[in-house]
């Protein structure tokens, strides 16, 4: 039976001798690193070059019928792996070291262990709510797939599609959960059903997805478990965020958008309809979302089909400017935008959010000396 680390000391020899500066780390990863390679398991190598050189060494080889993939690491990806912006975190986390070129190389890929630490901390609750929802969000492409296909497409198109949706599904469920899976999909399905922030349905679920040979049914699974999984990121959104700081939140907002304000204004007293349209629905959306976070500490979730943000707009008594829209006649639409600045600028003057507005260079001289007198 092949040794499959005479296999890894062959190629640190090669690499010695050709790389001896390109190379920064290598490691092993996988059953081996985890103790459950079996007689067909391959070593699972990675390496971080320390030079555009380094990438050279990279090789894919079969012996004795096991294949091998010595593959690079950019230090790069490395970090985005230990900030769970890559899915393959268990690499850095749980791999074994072979070869370290300095001692420098091995605090730096220390200290990549040291921030997986860090993000499953309780302080980055939030970051990792936000990675969650946002793995959500490239879920819905395969939803939209399969619920357009119909019976036009076979089985093998639905398996496809609800792939895709579960193992991302199962991805945001893990940065929910504030981890990483250790095993491949899979080998990790004790790891899954072992989440303590899971769909009560997801085994079920889960099973549907991967056994069925009907092609409604895998579809309704996917959207179930999709749906339930926002609800638990929607949950912890509530759950986890800072109580509303208007004056932090929003500093600065008002100056920035009344910028966009005046172009619709502009756009009215000329005419020009498509600047107003694309205006005045962007304005009003970015007015309504801002208004919300300032709220909940949390921007909405585009994945619903929910109008509390815009409830908040309302609420507050701000013109609704895409339903004012009309082609032939603007008048109505500026009136609006012109109440909205002022309405606006109040509204957040009550809520202790300094504005920066001067009537003359004179005000804003004055307003900067005094400014870098306090810095």
């Amino acid at each position: 039976m092949l040794n499959v680390f005479h296999v890894a000391q062959t190629l640190m020899d090669y690499v010695g001798k050709v790389y001896p500066e390109e190379v920064a780390i290598i490691a092993y990863y996988g059953s081996y690193a985890q103790g459950t390679a079996t007689k067909r398991s391959d070593l699972d190598f990675d390496f971080i070059p320390a030079t555009s050189k380094g990438y050279q060494a990279s090789i894919q080889f079969i012996i004795d019928g096991i294949s091998f993939d010595f593959w690079p690491i950019s230090w790069e990806r490395a970090e985005r792996m230990a900030s769970f912006q890559d899915e393959k975190t268990t690499i850095i986390a749980d791999s074994k070291l072979l070869y370290v070129r300095s001692d420098e190389d091995r605090k730096r890929f220390m200290k990549l262990r040291d921030t997986i630490s860090t993000m499953q901390g309780l302080e980055n609750v939030q970051r990792m709510v936000e990675k969650a929802e946002s793995e959500l969000h490239n879920v819905y492409v395969h939803l939209y797939k399969m619920s357009r296909a119909g019976d036009s497409e076979n089985i093998t198109f639905y398996r496809t599609e609800a792939y895709g949706v579960l193992t991302k599904v199962l991805q945001s469920l893990a940065l929910l959960n504030r981890t990483y899976y250790t095993r491949g999909f899979g080998k990790n399905k004790g790891q899954i059903l072992s989440l303590p922030l899971k769909s009560a349905y997801l085994e079920l679920l889960m099973e549907t997805i991967m056994h069925s040979d009907v092609n409604t049914d895998i579809l309704q699974a996917c959207e179930k478990l999709t749906e339930e999984t926002l609800k638990l990121v929607l949950d912890q959104k509530e759950k986890h965020y800072h109580s509303p700081s208007y004056p932090d939140r929003m500093k600065g907002f008002y100056e920035e958008i009344k910028g966009v304000l005046d172009k619709i204004i502009t756009a009215c007293e000329m005419n020009d309809y498509d600047t107003a349209f694309f205006s005045a629905v962007h304005v009003q959306d970015e007015i309504a979302a801002f208004l919300f976070y300032a709220e909940t500490g949390h921007w909405p979730c585009d994945l619903i089909i929910d109008s509390s943000d815009l409830d908040i707009y309302k609420r507050l008594g701000f013109p609704d400017l895409v339903a004012m829209l009309n082609s032939r006649d603007l008048s109505r639409l500026q009136a609006a935008v012109e109440h909205l600045s002022t309405l606006l600028k109040g509204h957040l003057r009550t809520k202790g959010v300094e504005i920066n507005c001067f009537e003359n260079i004179e005000q804003f001289t004055a307003f900067l000396e005094e400014r870098e007198g306090s810095a």
